[in-house]
């Protein structure tokens, strides 16, 4: 059997990787006319805008970008929502998530074998405090970092050399763990390992190289990476 080394640092992506999204779809859809079916256009919508902030060097939080998102997605459908009610039903739906089941005892898993495990997210320092407390992650991570202090959201390329370096460690020696295809190309271009979690709805990214490891939850990648040497 082919030994594998194993990475240095495990890089995990928070929002649908570690969070379950589901109980946004009702706070969303309350807003949206009970139209929860919008929840994933306006998740995209999110994501396309936060990229082209950064693609115009510019950097607002995600929920500021989450909730001007969430007014352009109601206004195609009719729906006015006020800028303070936006921000408030952004705050509230990203804040109060609970993990996945299968999230705790992974993380358990692998801290127990050794592995440094450090949260990568696009959530603002402030927001991922508060997602962490609220869902009891805080003390399985060694360290959380926020694209808040690079101002470039991912799949940026320069966003994954800043979270190497700023773990002092090599591209190669970083393993990022995420639910989305978008991230997982992004670390692997950058030259970094990665494992996808499949979760329901997500799809890697068919033009992006190879992943390492692609499986339907978080306790499946554990029990592969323990077995690493």
């Amino acid at each position: 059997m082919e030994t594998i080394i194993r990475p240095k640092v495990l890089f995990f992506d928070v929002n649908e990787t570690l969070l379950d999204l589901t109980p946004m779809k009702k706070k969303i859809g309350d807003v949206l006319g009970g139209r929860e079916d919008l929840l994933s256009l306006w998740f995209t919508t999110m994501l396309q805008y936060s990229l082209v902030a950064s693609a115009s060097g510019q950097y607002e939080h995600f929920g500021a970008i989450g909730a001007a998102t969430l007014q352009m997605v109601a206004a195609n459908n009719g729906i006015t929502i006020p800028e303070q009610e936006a921000r408030k039903t952004i705050d509230e739906s990203l804040g109060g998530l609970l993990a996945h089941p299968d999230v705790k005892p992974a993380l358990s898993s692998l801290r127990e074998a050794g592995y440094k495990l450090v949260a990568f997210t696009n959530s603002s320092n402030e927001g991922v405090e508060k997602q962490f407390e609220s869902a009891g992650l805080t003390t399985y991570f060694e360290e959380r970092l926020s694209v808040e202090d690079v101002g470039k959201f991912k799949p940026f390329r320069e966003t994954y050399d800043w979270g190497a370096r700023k773990m002092k460690v090599k591209p190669q020696e970083c393993m990022l763990i995420a639910a989305h295809g978008w991230d997982v190309a992004g670390a692997l271009w950058a030259g970094w390992r990665a494992a996808f979690v499949s979760r329901l709805g997500q799809q890697i990214f068919p033009l992006a190289p190879k992943t390492e490891i692609s499986v339907p939850d978080l306790k499946q990648v554990a029990d592969i990476l323990i077995t690493y040497k």
